[in-house]
């Protein structure tokens, strides 16, 4: 979601750049618009390559610990206040002698962002007016049942995942170290639509000490309850059973270790540098 948000933003500068040289001098010459437009996109992909070095950098004891997670900007990794001021240094070096289409590109950098802002607060809001953690039954691996609900009281990571989902299997690992690093958080592993045996069989051949962790919900009651439309998806629930988060895709060490830092606090900061 957060992709389509960035990408929605994006669009909305481009044509706003579009459509100021045009009419700054547009007129007079009709390779403006196009040059400002292109000048933008160039600007787009620098600042977002900015934005991807600084989280990188930002969270790179945790990139260090599984080198290959630095490509996949899936996880939405980008930090804002390091792309801007690549971006905006770009647009102002490349407009040196064309200062004409420096007002249009830069107006919608600015525009872009505070776009990619307001849809985020929107998102947000969103987000605090869906459902609350749902009340599904599930079980344990060794058959016993539960509710979901009953894990209400503390934060909660709900991941709802299949072990014939390549996405789904390669984030379990990250799942396996954030169990040991965050022992006061409720990390939640709900398989959609498998026994029991098929979900053992790959715990033991993964080598993946999650078996407290997983749950078992074989008519994916829990994917309509939440509305979840892909695997694998997973949903931050604070102490009181609302949804601060929502993640479709897979997760990196780095992506998990922010988002709880941003929607938990310091609390599971802190557990973690007492467990290390």
């Amino acid at each position: 979601m957060r992709a389509v948000l960035v990408a929605a933003a994006a669009l909305l500068a481009w044509w706003l750049v579009r459509m100021l040289a045009r009419r700054m001098g547009g007129a007079v010459d009709a390779s403006v618009p196009k040059l400002a437009g292109a000048l933008f996109t160039d600007a787009f992909f620098v600042g977002l390559l900015a934005a991807r070095l600084g989280y990188v950098l930002r969270w790179w004891p945790e990139y260090a610990a599984s080198p290959w997670s630095v490509i996949a900007i899936g996880d939405g990794g980008f930090l804002w206040w390091t792309g801007l001021p690549a971006a905006l240094a770009f647009a102002w070096w490349r407009t040196r002698r064309q200062t004409r289409l420096r007002k249009p590109l830069l107006a919608g950098l600015v525009a872009g962002l505070l776009a990619w802002f307001a849809l985020g607060g929107m998102l947000s809001l969103l987000q605090r007016s869906a459902p609350p953690l749902p009340d599904v039954a599930a079980s344990t691996l060794d058959g016993a049942p539960v509710r979901l609900a009953d894990h209400a009281g503390k934060p909660v990571v709900l991941n709802l995942w299949a072990t014939w989902c390549p996405p789904c299997r390669r984030e379990m690992p990250v799942f396996a170290d954030a169990a040991q690093r965050y022992p006061g958080l409720d990390i939640v592993l709900l398989n959609q639509g498998e026994d029991a045996a098929t979900v053992r069989n790959f715990l033991e051949r993964q080598g993946l000490a999650l078996h407290e962790q997983v749950l078992l919900d074989p008519p994916s009651q829990a994917m309509l309850a939440t509305g979840t439309r892909g695997l694998p998806t997973t949903l931050f629930f604070d102490a009181n059973g609302r949804l601060v988060h929502t993640h479709m895709g897979e997760l990196t060490r780095a992506s998990l270790a922010d988002t709880l830092r941003k929607r938990f606090g310091t609390h599971v900061a802190k557990q973690s540098e007492a467990k290390e």
